[in-house]
């Protein structure tokens, strides 16, 4: 029987990530349950962190909950569920109350009531925000919170590696401790990935470079399903930079009148849609890639300087300081952007309230995929989703924490015959090729020709990472490496059984909508 080592972290729930999802849950079980919280860099990094719009949610006499549904069901396109959709509607106001709570101050007009911004396929004002650094704020109101709770402890610098899954039942998993270059196992009843998105997959995207889908990964080698990969969205206006960094440019500034315009200065939103600049993100992220297509331009451009200085300098600070960092005046001159990888639609299979295909293993946030989505997410539904399945996945937690699952220790990590890497371009070179692939073959436009392109390139990249894998001791590097090759091969092959053209997965070989509309399923066979 195997015992406890001496490096070995015990808890009740581990959590892994730590952007709203994992942070509100850590809370919300903290009450009951001894909690570790692991993350891969600094705690604040996060896609949260980098949310700039807000949080959808009925607040507005003028709105409904009806509303709200049917504007995300119609983002959806035929694969949202409506259930899912009705209870994160639903439960939505009260989970922002609880920010409140924390400490959280959103935005307020000039009468005291909450400031509603319009975003991209909403119909009515209801996106509550702080400005546009909302989720820097949200971040930080939860992380001061957890800093306050003692039975929750915090990990930085801990990348996961591997879950450890036993007759189909998850007992924690081993993490790369980076500053002391070891493994680690992590022992627990109850184990919950919250680990973010897939953006770093492709080569122009609006989230950190941590985003690189590892509990999507994770999972899927565990043995879990996971759904609807394909549906990659990808955000309109991205701060078109050829050297240096880029920003994210928020889709709140079409919502305040922002207009596309090309590079001549001809608006274009007309040609592809009523709604114009408010149409949903596929819809205008697809108009700006045919708009560059057709004239050849590295990017076309935002434009919000005919609103009021004062407003544009106060709804947007954060925006207006970055953009005139790089010398971009907002309230005189247009902003170059142009379209980026910006959130995951799909993800592990889950319950709404974060349950998976395996025992004690849970998944919420962008980590997860419970239908509210479908094959096109509304605008600031993300935040909206993580806070109500993290609420409810804590109910879940505690469910099975009354079950008193045991504590059973797993072998420690063994290095066997591998040695330390000896060319680290390796890894530099393979991650790019990957983001390139993903960029040129599978992003906005696809087509039969570019996945099967794509799908042989991956196929032959992971050959070579695997035995990298085998070969070398772990690193942080070779860890993302493995999970970005896997993730990729997912989204691939999600979009090559889709044939059909549905929300953010658009075909050049199948453009017509299929009749009936179904998910997607990839499951690995002989766990």
């Amino acid at each position: 029987m195997i015992s406890l080592g001496s490096s070995d972290v015990v808890s009740d729930v581990l959590v892994i990530g730590s952007g709203i999802a994992g942070l509100s849950f850590a809370l919300k079980i903290a009450n009951s349950a001894q909690v570790v919280l692991i993350t891969k860099k600094e705690k604040a990094e996060s896609n949260t962190n980098y949310a700039q719009s807000g949080i959808a949610a009925v607040f507005s006499p003028s709105d409904s909950y009806e509303k709200h549904m049917k504007d995300t069901l119609d983002c959806g396109d035929g694969l949202s569920k409506k259930p899912v959709a009705e209870r994160v509607v639903r439960d939505g106001p009260a989970r922002i109350q609880e920010l409140v709570e924390l400490g959280v101050s959103f935005s307020k007009d000039a009468a005291g009531m909450l400031d509603l911004g319009i975003e991209g396929g909403h119909s009515r004002r209801r996106v509550v925000h702080v400005k546009d650094l909302t989720g820097k704020e949200v971040e930080s109101a939860l992380l001061d919170a957890v800093a306050n709770t003692p039975s929750i402890k915090l990990l930085e610098n801990h990348v996961a590696i591997n879950l450890v899954v036993e007759e189909n039942c998850c007992r924690g998993c081993y993490a790369f401790d980076t500053k002391k270059s070891g493994v680690r196992n992590f022992v627990s009843k109850i184990t919950v990935l919250a680990t973010g998105g897939i953006g770093s997959l492709y080569l122009h995207t609006t989230n950190p470079e941590i985003a690189t889908g590892d509990g999507i990964a994770m999972a899927y080698r565990a043995g879990t399903t996971v759904m609807n990969m394909e549906f990659t969205q990808f955000h309109p206006t991205y701060l078109y930079q050829p050297r240096g960094e880029s920003f994210l440019i928020s889709e709140a500034l079409r919502g305040e009148g922002a207009i596309l315009r090309d590079r001549a200065g001809r608006q274009f939103m007309a040609d592809y849609h009523p709604m114009k600049e408010l149409a949903a993100r596929d819809i205008v992220a697809r108009a700006i890639d045919q708009e560059l297509k057709r004239s050849g331009d590295n990017y076309v451009y935002l434009d919000i300087s005919q609103k009021d200085p004062q407003y544009v300098r106060s709804r947007f600070p954060g925006i207006y300081e970055k953009c005139l960092s790089f010398g971009i005046d907002i309230t005189k001159n247009p902003i170059p952007v142009v379209p980026a990888a910006h959130y995951c639609c799909g993800g592990v299979r889950t319950t709404l309230d974060g349950q998976t295909d395996i025992e004690n293993l849970l998944a919420i946030g962008e980590t997860a995929c419970t239908g509210l989505h479908g094959a096109n997410r509304l605008a600031s539904n993300s935040l909206l989703e993580a806070l109500v399945c993290a609420h409810l996945a804590a109910g879940r937690c505690q469910s099975l924490l009354e079950k008193e699952p045991p504590l059973r220790p797993f072998a420690p990590w063994e290095s066997g015959d591998a040695t330390d890497i000896d060319e680290n371009v390796v890894i530099t070179q393979n991650r790019d090729e990957i983001r390139r692939l993903m960029w040129n073959y599978v992003g906005i436009v696809r087509s039969n020709k570019r996945l099967t392109r794509a799908k042989k390139r991956i196929a032959l990249l992971q050959d070579e990472i695997n035995q990298y894998y085998w070969d070398f001791i772990i690193t942080t590097g070779l860890i993302e490496l493995r999970n970005m090759a896997l993730v990729a091969q997912l989204i691939i092959d999600s979009a090559m059984l889709r044939k059909e053209s549905r929300g953010i997965h658009y075909s050049l070989d199948y453009p017509q909508k299929s009749l009936i509309a179904q998910d997607t399923l990839l499951k690995k066979h002989n766990v």
